[in-house]
């Protein structure tokens, strides 16, 4: 099969490898259709070590979409030509940038009639970050039991900055299935067209810029919480956890708290994508941090137990049509167009879409 190397600098090298084996009941081998990409593609290649010293490069591909070609003994929820999508696991062999990849069953979910393998594609990696930063880490109200949706049912504000990557873009689905409100997005040059037709004014949706610049971000956002400052801001997803990003979420815990009159027992609670220092996030508890791991989806301490539920999930939401895939950029050449979707994404291109390679474009693989 054909399967795609990226070394350190970018280069992508195409070669011909075997088909990788199942080595666990619960896998399955995928004949991908449409490979995803995202960030870490690119950042983590050096922690590819074995593939780096046989391949002198490491398929870091993740997202899958595809059609099931074998299954593992214990395998019993899909069958050879069932379309589906998958989240493999990172860092290990057979990613998504091959002919064939392998995923385990608890990371893999049907993709219904109506969607498209390049949807599909767009959604594994980012849309499990986004389930597990808002669930598991800031312990929000699961979508299947929202608050109740009484016009007398108290805010719940929650700051999704990033609004329009593709994290922070599942996050919001996820957040109105909850019945999160208000939904305060800060989001760039793509927030109009694509972020605000989710909000909904009347509950205290907003969407804030954050090119107006610091200052103005943080005093919009104190700006958006409900009226009289209760309940406060609580809650953050920060998608970006980089360029001031954590800095600014800061200020506005750090407004709210001064504001306060009396003792509240609750902490405000972030989330965030990256790790790293946080400027700006104090360290003696005030404020409850963490890193949202999309690896902990293979995590068998209940990890595993999650992403499976969720995976099916948002398999039932696109078929209900209320979870949608991030909008997606085909690249053209199949596996040829892996370095140019990851130069993109270093450069800072991608603005409201993921870049997605069909691997049938792929020169030397057989089109059907």
């Amino acid at each position: 099969m054909k399967e795609a190397f990226v070394s350190e600098d970018l280069k992508v090298q195409i070669i011909d490898t075997p088909i990788p084996e199942l080595t666990a009941p619960d896998q399955i081998l995928i004949k991908v259709v449409v490979t995803g990409t995202n960030p870490k593609d690119w950042k983590a290649i050096r922690r590819y070590t074995p593939q780096l010293e046989k391949y002198n490069g490491a398929n870091t591909g993740d997202d899958i979409a595809g059609v099931v070609e074998q299954v593992g003994s214990s395998v019993y929820e899909f069958k050879p030509g069932d379309r589906v999508a998958a989240f493999h696991e990172m860092m290990t062999p057979a990613g998504s940038f091959a002919e064939y990849a392998i995923a385990y069953q608890h990371c893999t979910f049907h993709i219904p009639p109506t969607t498209t393998f390049e949807e599909a594609a767009a959604l594994p990696l980012a849309a499990m970050t986004a389930a597990i930063g808002l669930y598991r880490n800031l312990g929000l109200p699961q979508p299947w039991s929202p608050p109740n949706p009484s016009p007398h049912s108290a805010p719940l504000p929650l700051i999704i900055y990033g609004a329009s990557s593709a994290v922070g873009f599942y996050a919001l689905q996820f957040a109105l299935k909850s019945n999160i409100h208000p939904l305060i997005c800060v989001a760039g040059r793509a927030g109009n067209d694509y972020i605000l037709p989710y909000l909904d004014k009347s509950k205290g949706d907003v969407l804030i810029d954050y090119r107006d610049g610091q200052e103005k971000v943080i005093d919009a956002i104190l700006k958006s919480a409900p009226k009289g400052g209760s309940p406060p801001i609580l809650h953050a997803f920060d998608a970006v956890s980089e360029h001031g990003s954590p800095f600014q979420i800061a200020q506005v815990f750090a407004a709210q708290q001064q504001q306060q009159t009396g003792s509240s027992s609750s902490k405000p609670k972030v989330t965030f994508v990256l790790a790293g220092p946080k400027e700006g996030i104090p360290d003696d508890g005030s404020v409850e941090s963490s890193i949202t791991l999309v690896a902990d989806a293979h995590n068998p301490d209940n990890g595993r137990e999650f992403a499976h539920v969720y995976f099916r999930y948002i398999s039932l939401g696109l078929a209900e049509g209320w979870f949608k895939g991030h909008r997606q950029e085909v690249i053209p050449g199949g596996l040829a167009g892996v370095r140019t979707a990851l130069e993109n994404l270093k450069g800072g291109k991608a603005s409201g879409i993921k870049y997605v390679m069909r691997i049938g474009e792929t020169e030397g693989v057989a089109r059907k």
